[in-house]
């Protein structure tokens, strides 16, 4: 699969990968289907009856994220011709966002969480950031943000 190119110039305000994810997930919908999908869920008719979504914004959500590579369409009917829905590598890749934006959720807005996840050691799964290099968790304050892109800098547009 090919990484799309992103017309930094397109979005308004910082050059960010944040922005650009936004642009692409930043729909209700997109976030919902991705879920859904990833609960198991990959029939059109599913995912609109678990999201909410009105069919024709789903369509539109379902066809975006395919062309943008985190979904692809497999045929599992010729007649009719019926399509579902899976991850691809990048959508695979939203899990721990997905993991992050569930376990918020439940901390600061449900008194109750409405679904739980267990790791397969059967304990509750409380998601967090891992360094890859040295394997230790990442805390509060732990990181330091380099501004790659130009003209900019971390308060914002580089003065001239």
């Amino acid at each position: 699969m090919t990484t799309p190119h992103v017309d930094w110039t397109a979005l308004p305000g910082r050059p960010c990968s944040v922005a650009a994810a936004l642009q692409l997930l930043g729909e209700r919908w997109a976030l919902l289907a991705v879920r859904e999908i990833t609960y198991g869920n990959h029939r059109f008719v599913d995912i609109v009856r678990n999201t909410g979504a009105p069919r024709d914004r789903m369509a539109a959500r379902l066809r975006g994220l395919v062309e943008a590579g985190v979904l692809e369409r497999r045929q599992y009917s010729e007649r009719p011709e019926r399509h579902e829905y899976h991850l691809t590598e990048a959508g695979t890749e939203l899990r721990p966002v997905m993991l992050a934006l569930l376990s918020w959720g439940d901390k600061w807005l449900a008194d109750t969480p409405p679904v739980t996840l267990e790791h397969i050691c059967g304990q509750p799964l409380d998601p967090v950031t891992i360094c890859r290099a040295c394997g230790q968790e990442v805390g509060r304050g732990e990181t330091t943000l380099h501004v790659n892109a130009p003209g900019w800098d971390q308060s914002g547009p580089a003065p001239r």
